[in-house]
């Protein structure tokens, strides 16, 4: 792929180091930006031992704080031109009913979630659009639905998909893709993160039949962003899935969604 950088948010773990891994070969420069220096420490070591050439700069920052996130955006846009791939990774949920969920976890989601990716592609679009670029974000299945339980997550990926169809409208003069990714269950940290205490169901009913792995997700971003797609839904599986989910009415969801098996802890 014909970039000079790779900005990647929540690069510490999941899709955010398995892209890093993916594109080191191919760039020059890596930009890993996440919460856990350590973690970026490690995989930049691991990079740096294989690609000698490859200069990776990690940028610790906890996208959930305005202000630590504008200081981090501040200190991108003094990076020297560069044709760029920016990859919006990052994201948080939480499973559990709204009215028993903690008001300041609710907020960090819909800040990393919706404002650092959005304040991300703010600050960077038109350096793309100067230099040459594109944009990653990373959506969900989960953005086609309504989901109890997953109520303030499947919103704001439903915000993602919308504002990447927008924002792919008004950059695709300049010669800037924006693609946005909308994988269904994929076994990352992002599981374990989002499971309140006490709860011992299972977030995603059928996640076996429609399980994908992290690098069929990587591969299909890699491959959508070349070919200048709008969206891409990584494996068959998930594709055919996705049309059924557009397809049916929204009175049908709604019933389906309503079925929808339910264990939550009383103690949640």
């Amino acid at each position: 792929m014909n970039y000079q950088r790779v900005i990647i948010t929540g690069a510490s773990s999941g899709f955010g180091a398995a892209f890093a891994r993916r594109l080191a070969p191919d760039v020059r420069e890596l930009v890993l930006i996440a919460r856990r220096r350590d973690r970026m420490e490690t995989l930049a070591h691991e990079l740096a031992g294989k690609y000698g050439n490859l200069a990776v700069d990690i940028r610790a920052c906890d996208l959930s704080r305005p202000e630590e996130r504008q200081n981090m955006i501040d200190c991108l846009m003094r990076l020297s031109p560069a044709r760029t791939l920016l990859i919006n990774n990052a994201g948080l949920g939480d499973y559990g009913e709204l009215a028993s969920s903690d008001t300041a976890r609710n907020r960090q989601m819909l800040e990393v979630n919706i404002c650092a990716l959005t304040e991300m592609c703010r600050a960077l679009a038109p350096a793309l659009a100067a230099h040459g670029g594109d944009i990653i974000n990373i959506s969900s299945l989960g953005a086609l639905l309504p989901i109890p339980d997953f109520a303030i997550y499947a919103a704001s990926k439903a915000y993602v998909s919308s504002f990447s169809e927008a924002l792919r409208l008004e950059l695709k003069s300049s010669g800037v893709g924006v693609l946005a990714v909308c994988p269904g269950p994929v076994h990352t940290e992002f599981g374990a993160v989002a499971r309140r205490e006490g709860f011992t169901g299972n977030m995603t009913p059928g996640k076996d039949l429609f399980d994908t792995d992290v690098e069929t997700v990587i591969t299909a971003a890699l491959r959508g962003i070349s070919r200048r797609k709008a969206c891409v839904y990584p494996s068959f599986k998930i594709t055919c899935l996705s049309f059924l989910l557009r397809m049916m009415p929204l009175p049908v969801i709604r019933m389906v969604m309503g079925l929808r098996p339910r264990k939550i802890s009383s103690d949640t």
